[in-house]
């Protein structure tokens, strides 16, 4: 028997500290690279967008790949992409944390346009008012202090 799977997630992260660092300028060259990680880990990326300190991707994974890993490698290999290529010049790092959300399928297109929208989004809403409102619409528990 195959395996057959459908699971939408947003994964959400952000720069060290919030950091500003993700200037328009750079960002379509991030979100290829990003791309490219994920088609090489058999996941399909439906939407990629971000702003300056911080990044929502909407993907499926592949079953035989597990999120943390996922994510790490994200992380490290665009880490190293922005810094071997200069993309962002006041990059430091990634955040060690992340949010990852599930969805339905049927939440596909909501959610692309939610994420296609992120500058006009963030002209009246922080990140940090966003990831809260996302935690809070999870039920997940969470401490201020770590969201700092």
């Amino acid at each position: 028997m195959s395996t057959y799977t459908q699971t939408l997630y947003q994964i959400v992260f952000s720069t060290k500290n919030r950091e500003l660092s993700l200037v328009k300028e750079g960002r379509e060259k991030l979100f290829r690279y990003v791309w490219g990680v994920l088609k090489n880990n058999n996941c399909h990326l439906y939407r990629i967008n971000g702003v300056d300190d911080h990044i929502h991707i909407l993907t499926s994974l592949h079953p035989s790949i597990a999120l943390s890993g996922l994510v790490k490698d994200l992380k490290v290999a665009s880490s190293k992409f922005i810094k071997e290529n200069q993309v962002f010049p006041n990059f430091g790092y990634w955040q060690s944390g992340y949010g990852a959300f599930t969805y339905s399928y049927d939440a596909k297109n909501k959610l692309i346009e939610y994420i296609k929208n992120q500058e006009e989004h963030h002209k009246t809403v922080s990140f940090l008012d966003e990831y809260k409102m996302l935690l809070k619409e999870f039920e997940i528990d969470f401490d201020e202090k770590y969201l700092i």
